[in-house]
């Protein structure tokens, strides 16, 4: 085996290692993020390339082969990578280098010659990548992850004179180390299973049984995107909601969430009585009794609906939110009660809901944002009885400002869903 090789692999990783260690130890916190559990993959960087080297060899750990010995050959790689979620991947993977070997001439094996050289020119694949588990998973950060992956690819090579493709199988597995924000250092080993048996210039044990190779290897990962977003790949969902539940004004929120779901478990209880089923309790029905079908108001009176002459569009306010955020806060709840309370009362009535977004992030995200948070609007209404034909969405982006967007104070104005 060319030993040198390895050695030269292994000593080169292990100097990137401890330089990019060192380096790394500046960086003990992840980067500020606004990210939350529900926020989607927008949040966060998932796109990341990544460059390799290490042992190239024409065997793997079981079954046959058609020589006697083999060579370790250097061989070198790089790929680029989509997370998709923190623990799925897709990898679209390339190396090359040389496979080597030898065998003996008189045990009646083609062709005559002691030993083979195959030029691997590229083998190409994509593959799906699982991260399986971490030695970190108590910690707030992941810093350690162990993955595999599997998928298909083209191989290109030239074991004689003849250039030859074919199709073939790599399934492998390895371990990450987070060394910083946007370094990673990678350790690895694929088993390429090939659809032939050509791979060596030798052909034995029957059609069955194809050749194969297998790559060991060092290399480093780099995630690209924006440094102020954490990487999906090394992100911890469990810290962060714990993040969000131990957020002091999130807990004051849900504890008022809950005693409002107390209290109106109550009422609806106490109003479920309607005698006349004009969709008003008895309790404070000021005219009991009206015929079915008859349209009335709050009070259960008969409704007299008014022309299109007397009507005049009416304004009932905004609703804020949170930077970067789409959910309603409770504090909304009591005017988006009375808009629903009206609108049931006065069937005829059509509401616009205009979203609103401040200048930070693109002109793209902030438009999709602010039909979110119109949505938010909607959703709520509907949930209450109000027929979603009856709610027009509207989204504005960062276009129509009502105070300026250079300080926070215009900032919070701005991100709002007009009621109209």
């Amino acid at each position: 085996m060319n030993y040198s090789t390895i050695k030269k692999v292994v000593a080169s990783s292990l100097l990137s290692v401890a330089t990019l260690a060192a380096t790394a130890q500046e960086t003990t916190t992840t980067s500020t993020s606004s990210a939350t559990v529900f926020g989607g993959r927008s949040q966060y960087r998932t796109w990341s390339i990544g460059v390799n080297g290490g042992v190239l060899a024409p065997i793997v750990p079981f079954g046959t082969n058609d020589y006697n010995d083999w060579d370790a050959n250097f061989g070198y790689g790089l790929f680029i990578k989509k997370q998709l979620a923190p623990s799925f991947a897709l990898k679209l993977d390339a190396h090359r280098g040389k496979l080597s070997g030898t065998y003996d001439t008189n045990d009646g094996r083609t062709p005559g010659s002691g030993s083979f050289e195959t030029d691997l020119d590229y083998a190409v694949s994509l593959k799906g990548v699982v991260n399986v588990g971490t030695v970190s998973f108590l910690s707030r950060q992941k810093n350690v992850g162990f993955f595999v992956q599997a998928g298909a690819g083209l191989t290109g090579y030239s074991p004689d004179a003849n250039d030859r493709t074919e199709l073939f199988i790599p399934v492998g597995a390895g371990i990450n180390f987070k060394l910083g924000e946007v370094v990673a250092f990678n350790l690895g080993y694929d088993m390429n299973f090939l659809d032939a048996d050509n791979l060596d210039n030798t052909w034995r044990n029957g059609a069955s049984n194809k050749d194969k190779w297998s790559y060991g290897y060092a290399g480093l990962e780099f995630t690209l995107g924006n440094k102020s977003k954490p990487s999906l790949q090394w992100s911890n969902p469990v810290a962060l909601m714990y993040d969000e539940l131990k957020d002091p004004t999130l807990r004051q929120e849900v504890e008022a969430l809950k005693t409002r779901v107390s209290t109106l478990e109550n009422t609806v209880n106490q109003l479920s009585a309607d005698a006349d089923g004009d969709g008003v309790s008895d309790r404070f029905d000021k005219c009991p009794g009206t015929p079915a079908g008859t349209v009335v108001d709050g009070a259960g009176c008969p409704l007299v609906i008014p022309t299109a002459d007397s009507t005049a569009a009416g304004q009932y306010g905004t609703i804020q939110f949170e930077f970067d955020s789409s959910v309603l806060k409770t504090s909304s709840y009591p005017t988006l009660d009375k808009v629903s309370s009206d609108l049931r009362a006065n069937s005829s009535s059509v509401l616009s809901l205009e979203g609103h977004a401040s200048a930070e992030g693109s002109d793209e995200y902030n438009m999709s944002l602010s039909r979110d948070r119109a949505n938010s609007v909607k959703t709520y209404l509907v949930n209450s009885g109000v027929d979603a034909n009856r709610l027009n969405v509207k989204a504005y982006g960062e276009s129509r400002p009502v105070a300026s967007n250079t300080t926070e104070e215009g900032r919070m104005q701005n991100r709002r869903v007009e009621i109209k």
